[in-house]
């Protein structure tokens, strides 16, 4: 027999789980908005358009909608993998950054003038660096913001300032971006340069970000890997890299990711941009080495392996040795704290790795430009002094 009310209370419970749905439901509403609204900003860039999507079907790296290094990486997600890394990361690494703010080398106007004869590369922390080579100037992957993430918070720069500001540069010839993860490819800095660059090289698919930015399609060249282009009296060719792309919340690997090779009258030079250890370096090197100088990433890595898109510093060394380069210049160092190792120690490791192995390395402070020959290389070990 029913109980006086009880029909009542049965309603209110109704009422009760009517009312918790709807709430989930304004909530994945709202978390949808979010998301929209935040992908809709114009720091993530732009998809790349169904046409260009259809161009890029004759790409072999392209498969099923995404772009993929030939051989598959495993990465391992396992919790016994993953959780003493995310413990390690609450914990924190109270040398993962220098102790005080980085002192840079300013350069001026005069330093970058035109009239040096010999080749010459400057490089300004992280992966940007600007490359002087037959009477033209070159900047790699250009960020310049104090921060390596989309807002101002996470990745903070170590320096106050960086060795010249965009407005302080003179024309650039051909700007190269290697992908469009922040680190490499920042809003800001490419809203600043706009006007003052006459070429941008990117991989298959960056240039839907750059033209979103205001860059003009016709002065935006985009590569597969293999393919080559000449500008200004320069050869540049798109070679391979084991990484990946992505800006936004969703649409990982839309775009492609690439190293590149600069190649003058006398100077040839191999920027690796991102890139975990594989069999592209040598195979780089033997269709086009050897390389007066190589710049390849050296920092913000795991030591357990478990993410294989960044190279340990024995394996810069090792890819350098592959690649047939003369002179190395380690960089994705000295500029922002991406992994948990100390800030200093991809260096230490490199030069450690690279006297074993009898292979010359250049490690020049931010700033200071450095002639590519084997002679006359900045010896101070400036990162102990300052750490």
């Amino acid at each position: 027999m029913s109980q006086p009310g009880s029909g009542r209370l049965l309603t209110l419970g109704g009422n009760g789980v009517v009312l918790k749905e709807t709430l989930v439901l304004v909530i994945l509403i709202l978390i949808f908005l979010s998301i929209v609204v935040l992908n809709s900003l114009p720091v993530f860039g732009a998809r790349p358009t169904r046409k260009k999507k259809s161009q890029f079907q004759q790409s072999k790296n392209f498969v099923k909608g995404k772009f993929k290094y030939p051989i598959k990486s495993r990465i391992d997600y396992r919790l016994k993998v993953l959780l003493p890394v995310l413990l390690e990361i609450m914990k924190g690494n109270p040398d993962a950054r220098p102790k005080e703010k980085l002192q840079v080398q300013r350069i001026t106007k005069s330093l970058l003038s035109r009239s040096m004869d010999k080749a010459s590369v400057t490089w300004f922390g992280h992966s940007t660096s600007l490359i002087q080579l037959d009477d033209q100037l070159l900047l790699l992957d250009p960020v310049f913001a104090a921060y390596s993430s989309p807002f101002r918070f996470g990745g903070r720069r170590y320096s106050e300032q960086m060795p010249i500001e965009i407005e302080d540069l003179p024309e650039i010839d051909v700007v190269l971006i290697s992908h469009d993860h922040y680190d490499h490819l920042d809003y800001q800095s490419i809203k600043k340069l706009r006007n003052k660059v006459r070429k941008f090289l990117v991989p298959l698919g960056v240039g839907s970000h750059l033209e979103r930015w205001g860059i003009a399609p016709e002065r935006i060249v985009e590569l597969d890997w293999w393919e080559e282009v000449q500008f200004y009296g320069l050869k540049f060719r798109c070679t391979p890299a084991k990484h990946g792309s992505g800006r936004g919340i969703f649409g990982q690997n839309l775009t492609l990711w690439s190293s590149w090779i600069i190649e003058g009258k006398h100077t040839k030079v191999f920027f690796g941009g991102d890139s975990g250890y594989g069999p592209h370096f040598k195979e780089i090197g033997e269709k086009y080495g050897p390389f007066d100088l190589t710049l390849i990433e050296a920092g913000q890595y795991d030591n357990r392996g478990w993410w294989p898109l960044h190279m340990l510093p024995e394996e810069t060394v090792q890819a350098h040795i592959e690649l047939r380069g003369n002179l190395l210049l380690p960089i994705h160092w000295g500029a922002f704290s991406l992994a948990i190792h100390d800030w200093n120690e991809p260096i230490e490791r490199v030069l450690t790795a690279a006297h074993e192995r009898k292979v010359s390395v250049t490690a020049p402070r931010i700033g200071e430009t450095v002639e590519i020959s084997l002679s006359n290389l900045p010896r101070t070990p400036w990162w102990r002094v300052e750490s």
